[in-house]
C-alpha cells in the first residue's frame, strides 16, 4: 500500500487516492494501536510482578485495574473486528422521527437527537445536519443527520426501533407523568462501489421552502428538496444548503442510501438469518425504554442491558447498548440483565 501511496501518478484519480489514503490512515493506526495495547500489556505484568516481588499490595492493584480495562478494551475491539458487512465501515444517515403526542413526542426526538449527536462527536465522528421539520412549540418533528467515521453504520445500525419515554413532562402545567415515543432509523451511504439503480421514470422530486428554528437552515428560496420513490414508497429530503442542486445530489445520495437498506433487509428476511435479534421499524416495536419517573432506569428490551444512570445514556453514553446489540446480532453472548454501568 506504501508503494501504490507513493505512485507519483495516483493522484490522477482523486476520489481513487483519497480513498487509498484513507484506508492508509486507518490501517497505520489500527497498527499503532495494537503495538501500544502490547506495550500496556506488558508494562501491566511487569508492574504485578515488581508489586509482587516488593509486597507492595498498592501497585498490584493499580496494575490489575488496568489488566481490567485492557480486557474489557480487548472486547470491544474483537466486538469491532466482527463489523464485516459490505456496508459496515461507511457512514451513515439517521433519521429521528416524534411519535403521535405533539410537543412531548417532539422534545423527546430532539433529546433523542442529542443523545445521538454526543455520541458520534465523543468517538470522534463528524455529525452534519441535513434536514430539521421543527416541532410545534419545542423539539423536532423530524430530522435527519449524517455521521461521518469509520465503522459508524456498523456501530449504529441496530439503533433503528421505537424509544419510549416516561417522564413528568415540562409541558403539562399539572406535572403529570407522560409516555412518549420516536423512531430512529439508521442506514448506510453508499458509495461507488455498490451499485443502486435509481430510473428517473421512478422518481417524484418536490422543491420547497427550508424550515427550521432559524439560522443557516433556513433561507427564502425553494432550495430544500424531497424526493419519493414511487415503486418503494421512500421518501428522502434535504434542506441543508442554500444551493438546490446541492441538496438534490445529497437526496440522490440519501436515497441511494435508503433503496440499498431497503434491499438488505429484503435480503436478511428472506435468508431469516437474523431473525430473533432484528426489530422490525414500526410504533409496535420498541427497542429501548427510558424511565425519569417514578423511578430512573434505561433499558434495552433486545437484550436486557439496563442502567440506571439515565442522564449519561442522554449525554451519549451507549455503548454498552450498542455493544450488547451488536454482539446479539453478530450472534455473541449477552447475559441477560447484565448491567451497563451506573
Amino acid at each position: 500500500m506504501n508503494v501504490r501511496a507513493e505512485d507519483p501518478n495516483l493522484w490522477n484519480d482523486q476520489e481513487a487516492a483519497q480513498a487509498l489514503m484513507r484506508e492508509r490512515t486507518l490501517l497505520d493506526t489500527s497498527i499503532t494501536d495494537y503495538r501500544g495495547f502490547e506495550q500496556r500489556l506488558d508494562d501491566a505484568v511487569t508492574l504485578i510482578e515488581l508489586g509482587e516481588a516488593e509486597d507492595d499490595a498498592a501497585t498490584v492493584a493499580d496494575a490489575e485495574k488496568d489488566l481490567r480495562a485492557l480486557r474489557d478494551e480487548a472486547a470491544k475491539r474483537q466486538l469491532e473486528s466482527l463489523l464485516s458487512g459490505e456496508a459496515d465501515a461507511n457512514d451513515c444517515y439517521l433519521e429521528v422521527h416524534a411519535g403521535a403526542g405533539g410537543t412531548e413526542a417532539q422534545d423527546w426526538a430532539e433529546i433523542l437527537l442529542r443523545m445521538y449527536t454526543r455520541w458520534a462527536e465523543a468517538h470522534g465522528n463528524k455529525v452534519e445536519w441535513l434536514e430539521e421539520s421543527a416541532g410545534d412549540e419545542a423539539g423536532v418533528k423530524s430530522a435527519t443527520l449524517r455521521i461521518k467515521g469509520h465503522n459508524a453504520y456498523g456501530w449504529m445500525k441496530t439503533e433503528s426501533g421505537v424509544h419510549r419515554l416516561v417522564r413528568i413532562s415540562p409541558f403539562d402545567s399539572q406535572s403529570r407523568r407522560h409516555t412518549s415515543f420516536a423512531s430512529a432509523w439508521v442506514y448506510p451511504v453508499v458509495d461507488d462501489t455498490i451499485e443502486v439503480e435509481i430510473l428517473d421514470k421512478d422518481l417524484r422530486i418536490d422543491t420547497y421552502r427550508a424550515s427550521g428554528a432559524g439560522g443557516q437552515h433556513v433561507n427564502k428560496t425553494d432550495s430544500a428538496v424531497r424526493m419519493t420513490h414511487l415503486p418503494t414508497g421512500i421518501v428522502v429530503q434535504c434542506q441543508n444548503d442554500r444551493s438546490q442542486h446541492k441538496n438534490r445530489a445529497e437526496a440522490m445520495k440519501m436515497l441511494r442510501a435508503r433503496l440499498y437498506q431497503f434491499e438488505l433487509r429484503k435480503r436478511e428476511e428472506a435468508a431469516q438469518a437474523e431473525a430473533d435479534a432484528k426489530t422490525d421499524i414500526g410504533w409496535g416495536h420498541q427497542i429501548r425504554s427510558y424511565v425519569l419517573q417514578p423511578y430512573q432506569m434505561v433499558k434495552d428490551l433486545r437484550t436486557g442491558v439496563e442502567t440506571g444512570n439515565v442522564q449519561a445514556v442522554l449525554d451519549g453514553d451507549i455503548d454498552a447498548f450498542l455493544e450488547a446489540s451488536l454482539a446479539a446480532r453478530l450472534g455473541g453472548d449477552v447475559e441477560e440483565g447484565e448491567e451497563a454501568g451506573g
